[in-house]
């Protein structure tokens, strides 16, 4: 999402010019940037899976794991509305309907932090989806709500790039202001003493740590603060660096 809202574009060259180091942004799910992570393939990782990335904090993959950012996941839909749901409050009530009337529904299903939302939200709907109207794109986020905006059907979607590709998109905002959808970005270190000698020797540590200081830098939060706000109306992130998590969202 960070590359789909063009929001890397912008921060990239500020980086480099910066620090002098050169950033290669690598445009993965969040499950697959935290196995890179795992496997010491990359220096830093820039996520929103909170869960998955407390587990690598733990095992010590990961360090200097710092707050950057936070939007919030809606559910977009055809105009037409079949499952009723526009304007739910509820996530999980949105899905029950969704899947009692079969409505298309086109799931990312790639593992990155949107899909690992979507199923925690089925398991809380209690409902194993599955069957013709249930679709996989195994791809990003800009494609998924492609698929979807040309099948006529409905999906989960981070609001950042959703307002990015709103142009191209016969897609409405359905579902949104549920607190379960509050959409929450870390950025971080892999560690490279978790490594073999022949890794570590291929690892930037030094460019990682600059890269997460970069990130929460108060320069760097108020390009956040602002960013789409010109061409969207609204910021398509919300800069939270220094702030308690447990006060995002209220």
């Amino acid at each position: 999402s960070t590359l789909d809202t063009g929001l890397l574009d912008v921060l990239k060259p500020k980086f480099e010019e910066q620090t002098g180091y050169i950033l290669k942004p690598i445009g993965v799910g969040s499950g697959a940037a935290l196995k890179m992570g795992e496997d010491g393939e990359a220096d830093a990782l820039l996520v929103h899976a909170p869960k998955d990335e407390e587990k690598l904090v733990e095992q010590g993959v990961v360090i200097n794991r710092q707050l950057v950012m936070h939007n919030d996941f809606i559910f977009v839909g055809p105009e037409n509305d079949p499952a009723g749901i526009k304007g739910n409050k509820s996530a999980v009530d949105a899905l029950k309907k969704i899947a009692e009337s079969k409505s298309l529904f086109v799931s990312r299903g790639d593992e990155s932090g949107t899909h690992k939302m979507e199923k925690n939200l089925w398991t809380e709907a209690g409902i194993q989806p599955g069957g013709s109207w249930y679709q996989q794109a195994a791809t990003g986020m800009a494609a998924t709500l492609k698929i979807a905006s040309e099948k006529q059907g409905y999906t989960l979607t981070d609001r950042g790039t959703y307002l990015a590709q709103k142009g191209n998109l016969n897609l409405v905002p359905m579902v949104e202001g549920d607190k379960v959808l509050l959409n929450i970005y870390h950025v971080m270190q892999v560690n490279p003493d978790k490594f073999s000698d022949e890794i570590k020797a291929r690892m930037n540590p030094a460019g990682a740590k600059a890269f997460v200081e970069f990130m929460v830098s108060p320069d760097v939060q108020k390009i956040i603060e602002t960013y789409g706000v010109d061409k969207y109306g609204e910021p398509l992130f919300f800069a939270d660096a220094g702030k308690n998590e447990a006060d995002l969202g209220k």
